[in-house]
C-alpha cells in the first residue's frame, strides 16, 4: 500500500491507494490522525483537491479528536496495564521497527531505540497488542458465557462473533446472531453478564419497548441500573 503524505492549511493528511474503496474516504481516528483512502481511477492531485475542499470539517472533526486523545492512557515502560489474563511490557531495543507479540500471558511490545516511547507509532502499536490479548480473552469467555446464560434463562441464538467494535458493546441480528466487542473484555463480570444478557433477549423482542425492559429487568435484575453503569465506560478510551 503506497501512502503520501500532504500538508494541508497546516494539518498532516495521509493519502493511501485503496483497492476497495470506491469512493474519496475520510478519516479521523485518535492517534492516525487524517488519512485518506484513494480509489484506484482517482490521483493524488485530485484526492488533496477533494480534501482541500473539506478542510473545515476536518477541523472540526480534528479538534475534537484532540480533545478526546488528551483522555487516553499513555503508555511507558513504567507503566502497570493488566488485561484479565496479560500484563504488558515494553521494550527498547536494537530493531528496525515498533513491534508487538501477545505471549505467555504477556504483551510485549519492541520499540526501537532511536523512537520515542511517547511518540502516536509506539502507542498505537501498544493499543494493537493490547486488542488482540483482548481478542484472545473474549473468544475464550464469551462464547462459553453466553450459552452458559442462554441455558439459564432459556434463550436461543444462532452464533456469537468478536470484533474490534468501538461504538457498542453488542448487537443482535435478525436471525439470532449475537455479535459482541472484544472491548467487553474490559467491563467487570457483572456487566459483562448484563450486555449479553441485553442481546438475548432481543433474540426474543428486537426492540426496546417496554416488554423488552420488563424481560431484561427479569434476567438480570435492576437492568436500567445496570444499563447506565455500561455507559459510565467509552468503548474508545482506555
Amino acid at each position: 500500500m503506497t501512502e503520501q503524505i500532504e500538508h494541508i492549511d497546516g494539518i498532516q493528511v495521509t493519502f493511501f491507494k485503496s483497492d476497495r474503496a470506491k469512493s474519496l474516504n475520510i478519516t479521523i481516528k485518535p492517534f492516525t490522525g487524517v488519512r485518506v483512502s484513494v480509489p484506484k481511477g482517482i490521483s493524488y492531485k485530485k484526492a488533496k483537491t477533494a480534501t482541500e475542499q473539506r478542510i473545515d470539517w476536518i477541523k472540526t472533526h480534528l479538534s475534537k479528536m484532540q480533545k478526546a486523545e488528551e483522555l487516553f492512557t499513555v503508555f511507558t515502560p513504567t507503566s502497570k496495564f493488566e488485561t484479565r489474563e496479560h500484563h504488558l511490557e515494553i521494550k527498547s531495543v536494537e530493531i528496525e521497527k515498533v513491534k508487538s507479540i501477545v505471549r505467555d500471558e504477556k504483551i510485549t511490545v519492541f520499540v526501537p531505540l532511536s523512537t520515542k516511547i511517547e511518540s502516536d507509532e509506539v502507542q498505537v502499536e501498544v493499543r494493537k497488542g493490547i486488542e488482540r490479548a483482548w481478542r484472545k480473552e473474549a473468544k475464550e469467555y464469551l462464547p462459553n458465557r453466553v450459552e452458559e446464560l442462554a441455558k439459564k434463562h432459556n434463550f436461543q441464538f444462532k452464533k456469537v462473533s468478536i470484533r474490534n467494535a468501538k461504538t457498542r458493546w453488542g448487537s443482535c441480528s435478525n436471525d439470532n446472531s449475537i455479535n459482541l466487542s472484544l472491548h467487553l473484555m474490559r467491563l467487570p463480570d457483572y456487566l459483562i453478564d448484563y450486555v449479553l444478557l441485553h442481546e438475548l433477549v432481543h433474540t426474543k423482542i428486537k426492540n426496546h419497548s417496554k416488554d423488552f425492559w420488563h424481560l431484561l429487568d427479569t434476567v438480570s435484575g435492576n437492568a436500567k441500573k445496570l444499563d447506565r453503569e455500561v455507559k459510565g465506560y467509552g468503548i474508545q478510551i482506555y
